[in-house]
């Protein structure tokens, strides 16, 4: 892998970048493969530019949120008690892609920060006990668990189906439910498959005895906070556990009502659901604004980016690329076949769209355009999409920065191993794909 870790180090550029080249280069192919003039190219790049506003925030809430709930005291509290449970190196290895598997599961903002503090929690525990690891495989177990994000709660392109109204949901014509998509048997089959095939392979890779390692070279445990003055009535207030609970506990009636009255979960439900955790175990409004303004700063990234992919949407829709797009691949696909290449499809994809919300507006109209003229089933574009985008995180960087802050590691320290899962994962995610096309 040193020859790849090389390459990612010395030519690969921000996210920012490609979001940028991607946008230069749609402008090119819908002046080359279209009828579309210069001026109606900038003119639909420009209205696209507003056109996921809504999505935009959702998707920020969700990393938001996800990482505000990971550092809450007692979630910190449950990680420092997990920390304690492997007993040597390859338990641990295998233990924190578990746990942050789970998490991502559950929430992908909340499994990315999970797996870079559960690492120096497992790295530093063990260490006190005189226990030897390699602290990159440990962060890249962590980070591996993201693989699966896409296939639990918060995977954003079946809730975007599921969502009344939302861009997907007006294509097909219908909103698609997780039943089909996220809570039907062959995806949960396929996620704990590859939690298994995952873990099994990080084990197997797991430097031998007397091979050289990297341990952790820092104190994992972060000093509490400073007490926050109370001196004026309004500090009080501030401090005082009663506003964020009762606010907490509106929002738990709300979700009860809504699912009692046959509501189901979407985007803004997932965030509602997390958020109303959130102001159940924090201990005051102080405690809340403390940890939202350390969770910001990785939100700026998504601000930044997604009004580009709206105008790259924009631009596809404006000039009719989509549809040109759609022709190639129903040319080259069956009804056996759709899944696993639009599964690679959008894994390559992956590489210039990296966020699994941006690349769903980018190529979710595409596929689904696809597998309607193929009279393929919706739920199997909208899930193999979903497979390509959470496959290729693995050798792509963008969504392991946060991680690797928490962890004091560059990309080159874990990529050889995250190929390790990108390749293991992939073999799951490909069988999955031919077995549900052949059913």
């Amino acid at each position: 892998m040193r020859p790849i870790n090389s390459l990612v180090e010395r030519f690969i550029p921000s996210a920012l970048v490609f979001v940028i080249a991607l946008t230069v280069l749609v402008a090119i192919l819908a002046l080359t493969l279209t009828d579309t003039g210069p001026v109606d190219v900038i003119r639909s790049w420009g209205d696209g530019l507003a056109g996921l506003l809504a999505f935009m925030t959702q998707m920020a809430l969700v990393l938001l949120l996800g990482h505000t709930l990971a550092n809450t005291r007692l979630v910190r509290r449950l990680l420092s008690k997990l920390g304690g449970v492997p007993r040597n190196a390859v338990q641990a290895y295998a233990f924190v892609f578990v746990v942050a598997s789970i998490a991502s599961l559950i929430t992908w903002g909340l499994g990315l920060v999970v797996g870079g503090l559960l690492a120096k929690e497992v790295a530093a525990q063990l260490r006190g006990r005189g226990v030897a690891l390699h602290f990159p495989l440990l962060v890249a177990a962590g980070y591996s668990g993201f693989v699966v994000w896409h296939m639990g709660y918060s995977g954003s392109g079946p809730l975007t189906a599921a969502t009344e109204g939302s861009f997907l949901a007006e294509q097909i014509g219908r909103t698609i439910p997780l039943t089909e998509t996220t809570f039907s048997l062959w995806n949960i089959l396929a996620a704990v498959a590859t939690i298994v095939v995952v873990a099994l392979a990080l084990t197997l890779v797991a430097p031998r005895k007397g091979a050289p390692i990297f341990e952790l070279a820092f104190d994992a445990r972060e000093a509490d906070a400073a007490p926050d003055e109370v001196v004026t009535p309004a500090d009080r207030l501030d401090a005082s556990r009663i506003p964020t609970l009762l606010i907490g506990l509106a929002l738990v009636a709300y979700l009860v009502i809504h699912f009692v009255n046959g509501g189901t979960p979407t985007l803004d439900i997932v965030n509602w659901t997390f958020l109303g955790l959130i102001f159940l175990l924090v201990r005051n409004p102080f405690e809340l604004i403390r940890l939202v303004k350390d969770a910001a700063s990785n939100v700026g990234d998504i601000l930044l980016q997604f009004p580009l992919y709206a105008g790259i949407l924009g631009m596809m829709t404006g000039s009719g690329l989509i549809a040109v797009f759609s022709d190639f691949f129903v040319g080259i696909s069956t009804p056996a076949t759709f899944g696993l290449l639009a599964l690679l499809s959008a894994g390559l994809v992956n590489f210039f769209v990296p966020s699994g919300g941006g690349q769903f507006a980018v190529q979710g109209p595409i596929m689904l355009d696809a597998a309607e003229r193929l009279g393929v089933d919706p739920s199997v574009a909208i899930m193999a999409v979903s497979y390509g985008d959470q496959w290729t995180n693995m050798i792509q960087p963008f969504w392991a920065l946060p991680l690797l802050a928490i962890a004091g590691l560059k990309i080159r320290d874990i990529l050889g191993y995250t190929t390790v899962t990108f390749l293991a994962s992939g073999l799951v995610f490909a069988a999955t794909m031919l077995i549900v096309g052949a059913g």
